[in-house]
């Protein structure tokens, strides 16, 4: 591989990295920190793509601001989702996990035939000034849509590492991940502070979901694309490290890329899987676990 296929695969593999940081995000709260075998997490993605497709279509606007505008509904749609989940499932025992996925593997299904039953099976997009346009430099040439994802990813990284390390419900986000008697004895309630945890992780899934369409059209079935890599990356990062799932994500794509301008390309969908348990054999608590 010469010098500059190197450089185009390095720096398409940052931006690649950018956009799996994106759709990972609310699954390194809603798992990483709550403990809540969310599978259904790339099905809500798929729901704030679609969400964003119809507010374009009605109001013509962009659709990451149309993401941002799905952020609150989906914020008490999630609060309302955990709710439920903790009075069925977690109240009642220790196998809450075991039901708890069964339930959300449910849920994602459910989704998955809603979405077929209201769009079709046909991909849908929609329309945005970068989209289809590249950022040319030098001899390089990086599309923008990309370049969209990875730096809204990184502002909702940091905002969500901000809410964690400097508001009262963000540290005891973290205290409930640790010890949920002791925060109880601090007089925080532990279920309220997960509610709120999980519809946070929830709102993001709608800026997820509208940087997914942008990246490409999708369709109903477009979910299991991705569950694996995102728990991968949750994994892989540290189970709650919202930093590490971004640099999880970027060590991600860029093995990808590499991967996809080697002659072994077919290998490319194992990446995920096979870096996860390079990993894990030297460093069981992931790359930035403690």
């Amino acid at each position: 591989m010469d010098f500059e296929l190197l450089l185009d695969a390095l720096l398409a593999g940052v931006l690649l990295g950018g956009f799996y940081a994106a759709l990972s995000l609310g699954l390194a709260i809603a798992f990483g920190l709550l403990d809540v075998p969310h599978i259904a997490h790339p099905a809500f993605v798929l729901v704030g793509a679609y969400g964003a497709i119809l507010v374009q279509g009605k109001f013509g606007i962009d659709p990451v601001l149309a993401g941002l505008l799905l952020a609150v509904p989906f914020y008490f749609f999630g609060t309302a989702v955990y709710r439920f989940y903790h009075t069925t499932f977690e109240s009642r025992g220790s196998d809450a996990g075991l039901r708890g996925l069964a339930f959300f593997f449910g849920v994602a299904f459910v989704v998955e035939v809603l979405l077929i039953l209201a769009f079709g099976i046909d991909q849908r997009g929609v329309r945005a000034p970068y989209i289809g346009r590249a950022l040319e430099i030098g001899e390089l040439r990086l599309p923008w849509r990309m370049v969209v994802a990875s730096a809204v990813a990184l502002v909702v990284a940091g905002a969500m590492m901000l809410w964690l390390s400097r508001t009262y419900i963000g540290r005891a986000v973290q205290a409930v991940a640790q010890d949920t008697q002791a925060l109880a004895l601090m007089g925080a309630d532990p279920v309220r502070v997960k509610r709120i945890a999980f519809g946070v992780a929830t709102a993001s899934v709608a800026l997820s979901g509208a940087l997914l369409v942008v990246v490409g059209p999708v369709e109903p079935n477009m979910a299991r694309i991705y569950i694996g890599k995102v728990f991968a990356i949750v994994v892989l990062a540290g189970l709650g490290s919202v930093s590490g799932t971004v640099l999880a994500a970027v060590l991600l794509g860029i093995a990808e890329s590499l991967m996809l301008s080697s002659p072994a390309a077919s290998w490319t969908p194992a990446v995920a899987f096979g870096l996860l348990l390079a990993v894990l054999a030297f460093r069981p608590q992931g790359l930035f676990g403690r």
